[in-house]
C-alpha cells in the first residue's frame, strides 16, 4: 500500500536563522527557538509559531492526544473568550486579580479571556450528563490559554498566550476520583518519557486551581520557574512551596532548581 507524505523543500519554507543571539533573550531556550527558526516575538510573552515550530507543537499534541485518548477521555474545544458570571459564581473573578485580562462587549457585558476553564468545564458537564448513570466521565482540551503575567519571560516558558492542556474527570464516589486521578498520572508520565524528559513528580500546591491535593511534574533545566526538593533516602519530593516537614540531615537530601 502506498502512503503519501508531505514534503516541505528547504528552499522555499519559511524560515530565517540568526546569527547572534536576540538582544532580550536570557535563557538557552529562548536564544536557541529565536535563532534556529522556530518562535518570533509579537509582543512581551506573546509568540508567534513559525513552520517548524508549528510542527513541533503539533507533535506534542499528537502524542498528549494519544495518551489522554488512551484512557477514555473525550476531548472537547472550549471557548477562550468567557462570561464573568461563571466566575463571578466561583469567587475566581476577584482572586485572579490583575492576572485576568479582562474585556467588555459593544452592550457593556463583561468578559475574560481564560487563564484556566475549570468553570466552563463544570458548566458543560452538567448540562450534558443529567443523571449519575452518565458519570464517570473525562473530558479534556487543547486551547490557548491567556494570564496577564507580571514579568513574562524566559521566552515561551513564561508567556501570556500560551497551549495547555487541561483535563478534568467528573466521578460519583471516591473510590472513581482515585482511579481517575491515577489514569491521569500514569497518562501523564507516558507522554513525558515519549518527549523524552527527565523529569520528576513533586508534591505541589494547588493554588488557585484549587483541589484536596496536587502533584506536579517538574523538568529539572538549567533555567527555570521553579525550586523542589528531593530526598531519595526517605522517598519525598515537593515544590519547595508545598514542604511540610524539616529538611533532613545532611547528605540526605537535595533541593534542585530551576525547573
Amino acid at each position: 500500500m502506498a502512503h503519501a507524505v508531505n514534503v516541505q523543500r528547504m528552499s522555499t519554507m519559511l524560515l530565517k536563522t540568526l546569527r547572534d543571539d536576540p538582544a532580550d533573550a536570557e535563557t538557552a531556550n529562548h536564544k536557541l527557538l529565536v535563532r534556529a527558526g522556530y518562535v518570533r516575538r509579537t509582543a512581551a510573552g506573546i509568540w508567534s509559531w513559525l513552520p517548524l515550530g508549528k510542527r513541533v507543537l503539533d507533535n506534542v499534541s499528537r502524542v498528549v492526544r494519544e495518551e489522554m485518548d488512551a484512557i477514555g477521555a473525550q476531548e472537547v474545544l472550549l471557548p477562550a473568550l468567557l462570561p464573568r458570571e461563571a466566575y463571578e459564581t466561583s469567587g475566581r473573578w476577584d482572586e485572579y486579580g490583575d492576572l485576568l485580562f479582562r474585556l467588555k462587549d459593544r452592550k457593556g457585558a463583561d468578559y475574560l479571556l481564560g487563564p484556566t476553564h475549570e468553570e466552563i468545564f463544570t458548566l458543560t458537564v452538567k448540562d450534558q450528563c443529567t443523571s449519575y448513570k452518565d458519570l464517570p466521565v473525562i473530558v479534556y482540551q487543547i486551547q490557548t490559554k491567556y494570564r496577564d503575567e507580571a514579568r513574562p519571560r524566559s521566552g515561551v516558558l513564561r508567556g501570556r498566550e500560551f497551549q495547555m492542556k487541561d483535563s478534568y474527570s467528573f466521578d460519583v464516589t471516591d473510590e472513581g476520583l482515585a482511579e481517575s486521578y491515577r489514569l491521569h498520572r500514569d497518562a501523564y508520565t507516558r507522554i513525558f518519557e515519549r518527549l523524552g524528559l527527565d523529569y520528576r513528580i513533586v508534591s505541589a500546591v494547588s493554588g488557585a486551581m484549587g483541589g484536596s491535593a496536587s502533584e506536579e511534574f517538574l523538568a529539572p533545566a538549567a533555567a527555570g520557574e521553579d525550586t523542589f526538593v528531593d530526598c531519595p533516602a526517605c522517598d519525598y519530593a515537593a515544590n519547595t512551596e508545598a514542604v511540610t516537614f524539616a529538611a533532613p540531615s545532611a547528605g540526605d537530601g537535595a533541593v534542585h532548581g530551576p525547573v
